[in-house]
């Protein structure tokens, strides 16, 4: 089976084209190998390490005690700070997801994981530096797929909350 026929890849594809971003669609790109960081995905591409759109996905604990995964879309050239995504999601409290957990919530692996195409909708955050790049890419569901798209696209396919992830911190760094 070919990377662009993982069920997960066929899945964002799918979703992609049902949003009517088929640009985004016939754009899925499968690498020679896997990209499961920022930087690993920016030198196969040729791309800014701050084009790439870092999908973490959090465990997160909700005011009234009940539990969710946040997906948090930052820049590749930026550090997620569990306590600013909390806040600014309007969460009780965020932890590292494992990978069991990851794929329960996205029905993607680790390093793979797209910004749509999971099994129900996840609250998500998109960091308002991807803006600076005219095209950003994203994982489309495998380790070495990805997908070119905008910032202003992540947000409409997402229905994600645009903010400065990256906040005022040191180095612009969460």
């Amino acid at each position: 089976m070919s990377t662009h026929d993982h069920p997960a890849v066929a899945k964002v594809t799918a979703a992609l084209s049902e949003a009517g971003q088929q640009a985004a669609a016939d754009g899925v790109r499968v690498l020679p190998a896997e990209v499961r960081t920022a930087a690993q995905a920016a030198e196969a591409l040729g791309v800014p390490v701050g084009a790439i759109a870092n999908s973490l996905v959090f465990r997160a604990r909700t005011a009234d005690g009940g539990e969710t995964a946040l997906l948090a879309l930052t820049s590749g050239a930026h550090r997620a700070k569990e306590s600013r995504l909390a806040a600014f999601a309007g969460l009780a409290e965020i932890g590292k997801a494992d990978a069991e957990f990851v794929r329960t919530h996205t029905g993607q692996p680790i390093g793979g994981v797209a910004p749509i195409g999971h099994p129900a909708k996840l609250v998500t955050l998109v960091d308002t530096a991807l803006r600076a790049h005219p095209e950003v890419w994203a994982a489309a569901g495998h380790p070495k797929s990805v997908f070119p798209t905008t910032f202003d696209d992540l947000v409409a396919l997402t229905g994600g909350t645009p903010g400065d992830l990256a906040g005022e911190g040191e180095d612009g760094r969460l």
